[in-house]
């Protein structure tokens, strides 16, 4: 029994073990009138997040705490594990960036409201595709793109 233990354990640290992983919670703030936040807001849980959804009306103050650029606003913001998040950054490259935690990145942001990006999905409408942006000590540098929900 304690071979089949170690083989589990060790199956556990491999890539595409997600299974094994604790899921990881990430606070939203939003503003109560917002449908598309929802929509984020039920992409992260769709995709193994557990979400502190908190309704708030004041959304600057929270901005300033985490460190986001004005110039990368977007209509709601995150956090989960020291990193921010702005806008509809699809869940791919949250779990990349816990994944690799690169130095001098604070977070990411999806600039505006793509069409297709999570939460912004438009029935009949083709999806953008946009980059999300990686921002903190350095310039901002886009960090993955997408067409939609999918990598690109």
């Amino acid at each position: 029994m304690h071979r089949r233990h170690l083989l589990l354990a060790a199956a556990a640290t491999l890539p595409g073990a997600a299974w094994a992983a604790e899921p990881v919670r990430v606070t939203v703030w939003r503003d109560p009138s917002c449908g598309c936040c929802t929509g984020w807001v039920a992409h992260l849980r769709a995709e193994g997040f557990i979400v502190d959804d908190q309704v708030t009306q004041a959304l600057g103050a929270v901005r300033r705490r985490l460190g986001t650029p004005a110039d990368l606003l977007s209509c709601h913001a995150g956090a989960a594990e020291g990193f921010a998040f702005e806008g509809h950054v699809p869940a791919t490259a949250i779990r990349r960036l816990l994944a690799e935690r690169p130095a001098g990145v604070r977070g990411l942001a999806v600039p505006e409201m793509p069409v297709g990006s999570p939460g912004m999905e438009v029935p009949g409408q083709p999806a953008d595709s946009y980059d999300v942006i990686a921002f903190g000590e350095a310039p901002h540098r886009p960090y993955m793109r997408f067409h939609g929900t999918q990598p690109a």
